[in-house]
């Protein structure tokens, strides 16, 4: 497994990382997990909502047998985790409580890298950062990013952090795939210019791009496409024309000597200011078969040739990035990334 520096931060994350709750039973989550560590994973991705706050609980559980500096444990804040007026979003009172809350589930003494799951339109940004910064300087929590944020709301929070002295935003987790764009518009020079290191989440397409779904054919029985929850973006993807497209891009891999996983992650991870792909899993061979990308490299007639052949079915509209609590609708156990292929 290779590692990268997160942005122009010292932290070195692992290029795939492991993250979500999608396994059907916390025995097979747990199974998941462990092999991962196995495979050489070291950065763990979770949130204080997915699985109902447990699957911190899983994750903590798997590394308390692994040494706590070989890892990096990242989570987030800012989704309900309770009944109460306060139990979410990125107020003071809510980020202090749930980070207390996520150090205990997960066992740790320190989060690694905290994010803030959304914006929040209803808090003051600076008090927001405030509240990160103290968990910072408390020793609490080592780096600060945010998910699924836009450019405006990226650059307002930086120019807070220098006005006041705040600890800065050096990570971003934004859905990124060969299929879903819009944040290299606007959210990826930002982040060149200012330091910021992506963790994207979704590299896979919610396994769209593993070419387990066929032009013409209905989903393979077991897949996320078959299940009774059929995300938003994958059913869309299961259009024939976008997959006649995906079809095409598993033979160029072939012809590379790669799986359509492998081209798909090492894309990504091609991109700029990448420094990690979040994947999933249902179960252990899928951690084993995406951590093989880590260190594929792509020619330049490859990148081309994928672009000539994606090109016309890929989302780029800055507009589509979800970044208010209302676009946040995936309170349900398992979250957003809980579909992270």
């Amino acid at each position: 497994m290779k590692h990268r520096n997160l942005g122009r931060s010292g932290l070195k994350v692992s290029e795939i990382a492991y993250g979500g709750w999608i396994s059907r039973t916390e025995g097979e989550a747990l199974e998941v997990a462990r092999a991962a560590v196995d495979a050489g994973i070291t950065t763990f991705d979770t949130a204080d909502v997915y699985g109902g706050t447990r699957a911190e609980v899983v994750l903590g559980a798997v590394l308390k047998h692994v040494r706590r500096e070989s890892v990096e444990v990242c989570t987030k804040v800012f989704a309900r985790v309770g009944p109460g007026a306060n139990d979410r979003g990125l107020s003071r009172k809510h980020i202090m409580e749930a980070a207390h809350a996520s150090l205990r589930r997960l066992r740790v003494d320190y989060i690694d890298l905290y994010h803030a799951h959304r914006y929040d339109p209803d808090v003051p940004l600076r008090e927001t950062l405030r509240a990160f910064d103290d968990l910072v300087r408390q020793g609490k929590v080592l780096y600060v990013g945010v998910s699924e944020w836009t450019a405006d709301q990226i650059a307002d929070a930086l120019r807070i952090a220098d006005e006041l002295g705040l600890d800065r935003i050096v990570a971003n987790q934004p859905q990124y795939n060969l299929l879903w764009r819009p944040v290299e518009a606007e959210v990826l020079p930002l982040c060149l210019r200012e330091g910021i290191g992506q963790l994207a989440w979704s590299p896979l397409a919610q396994g769209l791009l593993t070419g387990k779904y066929a032009p013409g054919a209905p989903p393979p029985p077991g897949s996320r496409a078959a299940g009774p929850v059929r995300h938003k973006f994958a059913s869309g993807g299961l259009a024939d024309d976008v997959l006649s497209r995906i079809a095409e891009l598993g033979t160029l891999a072939a012809d590379r000597g790669l799986s359509p996983t492998q081209l798909a992650l090492a894309w990504v991870l091609h991109r700029p200011g990448v420094a990690t792909a979040i994947v999933g899993a249902s179960n252990p061979d899928q951690v084993r078969q995406s951590v093989t990308a880590s260190g594929v490299t792509l020619d330049a007639e490859t990148l081309d040739e994928i672009e000539r052949i994606i090109g016309p079915v890929v989302e780029r509209d800055p507009g589509r990035i979800p970044s208010q609590p209302d676009d946040y609708r995936r309170d349900r156990a398992g979250g957003d990334e809980a579909g992270v292929e």
